[in-house]
């Protein structure tokens, strides 16, 4: 049975119309309800909780609303952590008492989208068996033709501190560098100013004023060329830019270059294998990870295991290998020492403690990789269908391919949470990268049906 809600990153879309309308997002509540306890046994007394958090979207604490009145509709309890990372969230439902926790947030998306991801009570996302499940709870609840009620929410702020204290317990000494600080006007702003000043860091901030419309709005992971600016006018040691729920990092240094994903792993893995650390001498990412970082961990002996992209699918390769280091070249990284989850804050904390120990600057510790030409096109089609079938598209991709002979790669994929499908090539020059993402774009404009805007 297909997920009909769920899609990789939970139920994700714009807030107030379906799958995020009132009665549905209820439901959320009412089905996770329901598992909760059955999953207590169903007894009556000693009901289980369930920990609920935000970003800064002005849609977030009607959802929470909802979601909690549906959890109470089902005689769970629910409480509130208030504006808290994702990464947050994962991490009290893994310590608390907790049967799952609950993140209202898009992450990187415009603030008029939303969406609910539910985590377990052991820190991980849920398995597609456990969200079909949901599925059919929610969709009986539907039916029953009951009207939503919200639950009012006081946030508990000792929540987010006891995750701050806990990222801060993971840095032995201090961190006495000057950073420029993106926090995306998104949940960073609740956590990283207070935790990096607390660690000795002179800080600078931007994107540190959410007003419910301006998360990730010019700022943060996806846009960094105010955080290049400022480091370069303030001289700062570094920067990091976090996404709107800051599960993903993004670096820029000293002289202004910026670095993505994979250099983090790449300097995060090298650390890893001299101190001992490194698992299998691997390290996870997927096939969006540029050639550069393979030929560079080659180097030092170290293999780089691919998965499709999604960091839910590096996390299972990770945990079917026994790996510690897997992340993502948009800045999800995974820590399995520390977290579950990608976490862009102790992300930040490690490359921060690396630079201490190392005594050199992410320009030296990156200078190893060398970046093959990549370039992502994204087109927004009107339809989604198996890219086997589309015949135009796949000539051009085994047209490129002839002509790589090998000396390039090619990803084409749909987005999970967007109409939107993503060409992604590399190869040896940029001429090579520019005339082959345009020509299989094109393939995919007249096959799909392009959406303009």
């Amino acid at each position: 049975m297909s997920r009909r809600l769920f899609g990789t990153d939970g139920i994700r879309g714009v807030a107030g119309d379906p799958p995020l309308d009132p009665r549905t997002v209820h439901a959320v509540g009412v089905a996770l309800g329901k598992w909760a306890r059955e999953a207590n046994g169903g007894e009556v007394e000693d009901a289980p909780e369930v920990v609920i958090g935000l970003d800064t979207r002005e849609s977030g604490p009607w959802l929470a609303a909802q979601v909690a009145g549906g959890l109470k509709r089902s005689g769970v309890k629910a409480r509130f952590a208030g504006i808290i990372t994702t990464p947050g969230i994962a991490y009290l439902a893994r310590i608390g008492a907790y049967i799952a926790g609950v993140m209202i947030s898009a992450s990187h998306n415009p603030y008029y989208d939303n969406g609910i991801k539910i985590i377990d009570s052991a820190g991980y996302k849920l398995a597609d068996s456990i969200e079909e499940h949901l599925e059919e709870l929610m969709f009986e609840w539907l039916d029953s033709g009951e009207e939503p009620v919200t639950e009012a929410l006081i946030a508990d702020s000792g929540l987010d501190h006891l995750y701050s204290d806990y990222l801060a317990s993971t840095i032995h000494g201090s961190l006495p560098f000057h950073l420029v600080v993106d926090c995306a006007n998104g949940s960073a702003t609740a956590v990283a100013p207070e935790l990096f000043q607390r660690l000795g860091a002179k800080i600078d901030l931007i994107g540190n004023a959410p007003d419910g419309r301006n998360i990730n709005l010019d700022c943060g992971s996806l846009h960094l060329d105010a955080l290049r600016k400022r480091v370069l006018e303030t001289g700062a040691d570094a920067g990091v830019a976090f996404d709107g729920d800051a599960d993903r990092a993004l670096f820029v240094s000293h002289s202004g270059k910026i670095i993505d994903g994979d250099a983090v792993l790449f300097l995060a893995g090298s650390a890893m294998k001299r101190a001992g650390k490194l698992a299998g001498d691997a390290v996870v990412a997927t096939v969006m990870s540029n050639l550069g970082l393979e030929k560079a961990f080659e180097s030092l002996s170290i293999a780089l295991l691919r998965t499709p992209v999604g960091d839910k699918y590096v996390l299972e390769e990770m945990l079917k290998r026994g790996a510690t280091l897997g992340g993502e070249q948009s800045g999800h990284i995974i820590l399995t020492e520390y977290a579950t989850t990608g976490d862009g804050i102790l992300t930040a904390l490690r490359v921060f403690e690396i630079l201490h120990d190392s005594k050199k600057t992410l320009d030296d510790l990156t200078d190893e990789i060398r970046t093959f030409p990549q370039k992502l096109v994204n087109v927004r089609v009107k339809q989604k269908r198996p890219l086997e079938e589309l015949a135009q598209v796949q000539q051009e991709i085994q047209a490129a391919e002839r002509e790589f002979a090998g000396a390039g790669r090619i990803v084409v994929r749909f987005s999970g949470t967007e109409p939107l499908a993503r060409v992604m090539i590399e190869a040896s020059s940029e001429e090579s990268v520019n005339k082959w993402t345009a020509r299989i774009a094109d393939a995919i404009r007249h096959e799909l049906g392009a959406i303009e805007g």
